[in-house]
C-alpha cells in the first residue's frame, strides 16, 4: 500500500516544502500543487525538490480549495494525505495512516490529530464515525487521509469556501466530511498524531473575519437546513462571546453567508 503526501503551496511558498520532506521512504511520495497567484513570477525550482518521490504540479490562480482539488486530480498512490507546506512529519506518521487503512479495507476517509504547540484545539480520546462530530471536534484539512479510489473524480472540496475564495473564507474542510458521508462513504475519526504544526489555523485566529463567519453560516444552511434558524442564532451568542462584534452583527453576516452561497449556486 502506497501513501502520497499532497501538498499545496502558492507563491514563493515552495521555497518552504524542503523542511515538510523526509528522507525517502519506500511506498511513501510527494505530490506538491504549486499555485501560482496572478502577479507571481515562477522561479527556479529547489534542488531539493528534484527528486524521484516528487512530483510537483502547478495552477495559476487563487483559492486554496481550487489547489486541493488539482492535487486530488493528479494523485496516483493508493492513500492520500492533504497537508500544507508548514506541516511537519515523522516517519512514524506515514506508517500509522498506512496501517489504519491497511487494517480496515472498508474504510474511504479518516480524519487524526495534529501535534500543536501553539493551538489547544478539543480531540476526543475515542474513534467515531464522522456522520455524527463528537461535541467541541471540528476538522482541520491536513488531518484528512482517504483512499485515493473512493475520492478521485468523485468528490472535491467545494472551491466557493476556504482561504483565498472570493467571500467565503473557511469551512470547506467541514463541507468536504460532510459531502463524503452524504455519498454513503465509510468516514471514520482515529485519536492518533500524524502531523505537526505549529502555526494557526484560520479557523483558531480569525474569529472576527467576515468572511470567515459568513462561512459558518453557509455551513450550517447546507448542513442543518430544518434546524439552520435557531442553529443561526446560538452561533451569533456564541460568536460574539469570542469576537465581541455583537450578536446582531454575527447573526447578519451568519445570514449572509447562506444567501451568498444561495445565490452562487444557482
Amino acid at each position: 500500500m502506497t501513501l502520497e503526501v499532497l501538498v499545496c503551496t502558492i507563491d514563493n511558498g515552495i521555497n518552504n516544502i524542503d523542511r515538510l520532506i523526509l528522507a525517502p521512504i519506500e511506498g511513501v511520495s510527494y505530490l506538491i500543487s504549486w499555485q501560482h497567484s496572478p502577479d507571481f513570477t515562477p522561479t527556479d525550482m529547489p534542488e531539493s525538490l528534484q527528486r524521484n518521490d516528487i512530483k510537483i504540479v502547478t495552477l495559476q490562480g487563487r483559492g486554496l480549495s481550487r489547489n486541493r482539488n488539482n492535487a486530488i486530480r493528479h494523485a496516483s498512490a493508493d492513500i492520500c494525505l492533504i497537508a500544507d507546506d508548514d506541516c511537519t512529519y515523522q516517519q512514524s506518521y506515514f506508517t500509522n495512516i498506512i496501517d489504519t487503512f491497511h487494517y480496515d479495507a472498508a474504510l474511504d476517509l479518516a480524519t487524526f490529530r495534529m501535534k500543536s504547540s501553539y493551538e489547544n484545539k478539543f480531540y476526543p480520546d475515542y474513534s467515531f464515525n464522522l456522520n455524527t462530530f463528537a461535541k467541541g471536534y471540528y476538522v482541520t484539512s491536513f488531518e484528512i487521509a482517504f483512499r485515493r479510489t473512493s475520492i478521485q473524480h468523485k468528490l472535491w472540496f467545494n472551491e466557493l469556501f476556504g482561504l483565498g475564495a472570493p467571500t467565503l473564507q473557511s469551512g470547506e474542510e467541514n463541507l468536504f466530511i460532510h459531502d463524503a458521508v452524504t455519498m454513503g462513504l465509510n468516514c471514520h475519526y482515529f485519536p492518533i498524531v500524524i502531523v505537526e504544526h505549529d502555526h494557526p489555523t484560520t479557523s483558531s485566529t480569525r474569529v472576527d473575519n467576515h468572511g470567515v463567519i459568513m462561512a459558518e453560516g453557509s455551513y450550517i444552511g447546507i448542513v442543518y437546513p430544518c434546524t439552520a434558524p435557531l442553529r443561526l442564532i446560538l452561533k451569533a451568542y456564541r460568536l460574539n462571546k469570542a469576537n465581541h462584534l455583537g450578536v446582531f452583527t454575527n447573526l447578519r453576516l451568519l445570514i449572509a453567508g447562506i444567501t451568498y452561497y444561495n445565490k452562487q449556486k444557482k
